[in-house]
């Protein structure tokens, strides 16, 4: 296949040339990380975002809410307590930074301070107790970027009742809720060119809807939206390797990679060094 045809994400500071995929750094702000242990305090989350951009990161996305199955939900201050003090210290440092949150209190308070994009795992969706939602931030604000992800059902309960389509109708199913989604922003103002849509992997799916989900990139493609892929060390991969959290390096560039040629313009990613090379290599087969 050959790369993906000229793009742009419009984000805050930023606009990021999409015509060659783009490595997007996962900086767990958590104690209680599934995938890297997370991390201790607000010098330690500076640290691992340097170490990201050191590797070869085009851009961070900085979490403080661990949203793995099963997760708690955290209140909005304490979020705030972990993101702020590493968000500020980045945004200084003159690279697009994505705050991975779906609470509207968040979103604002972290374009406030700086932030490019917002990922949110609800899409946008998920209001406070005051009946304010995501999707009033982000249309409020006049060029951040956004990425809407498509989850069933919520963190806490999703893998205990996944989705129950069969695997060959997973794409034409999520491109929809996304295509709502996306549709939904526009009607309120977003430009086009300030949405990646991402089919959120692990989120409410079995294994094999999962798998079903790269090919099925294609379909999202079809919405006229980038793609982010985040395949990086999830429980699918496990699924059909053997290997446990901390051993799936292997299995996540091999999924980046398939997902590279299945039109992905955005790998979220934990280990960005190797994804980096992979990346290379796919380019120079192009």
């Amino acid at each position: 296949m050959t790369p993906p045809e000229a793009m742009h994400w419009q984000t805050s500071r930023f606009q990021i040339d999409l015509s060659e995929p783009k490595v997007m750094a996962i900086v767990n702000l958590t104690p209680d990380s599934f995938s890297d242990g997370g991390v201790s305090d607000a010098r330690a989350g500076i640290q691992r975002a340097a170490e990201a951009l050191e590797a070869g990161a085009d851009m961070l996305d900085l979490g403080a809410e661990s949203t793995r199955p099963g997760a708690i939900p955290l209140s909005e201050s304490d979020e705030l307590a972990r993101l702020l003090p590493v968000l500020k210290a980045a945004v200084a440092w003159q690279v697009p930074i994505s705050v991975d949150t779906y609470k509207p209190g968040v979103m604002r308070a972290a374009l406030d301070a700086g932030a490019d994009i917002i990922n949110d795992v609800w899409a946008l969706r998920w209001r406070d107790s005051s009946g304010l939602s995501g999707e009033t931030i982000v249309s409020a604000h006049p060029n951040c970027g956004v990425c809407l992800m498509h989850m069933h059902g919520e963190p806490l309960t999703m893998q205990v009742n996944p989705m129950s389509e069969p695997p060959a109708a997973m794409p034409a199913a999520v491109a929809s809720f996304l295509m709502a989604r996306t549709e939904a922003l526009l009607l309120r103002g977003v430009a086009g060119e300030r949405i990646v849509v991402d089919p959120g992997i692990g989120f409410g799916k079995t294994v094999a809807q999962n798998y079903a989900l790269l090919p099925g990139q294609q379909a999202l493609r079809a919405l006229g939206f980038p793609v982010l892929a985040g395949w990086s060390r999830k429980s699918a991969l496990g699924a059909v390797t053997g290997r446990a959290v901390d051993e799936r390096l292997s299995a996540s560039v091999a999924a980046s990679t398939i997902a590279l040629t299945h039109g992905a313009n955005v790998l979220r990613v934990h280990d960005v060094a190797a994804t980096r090379d992979a990346v290379r290599v796919w380019l120079a087969s192009q």
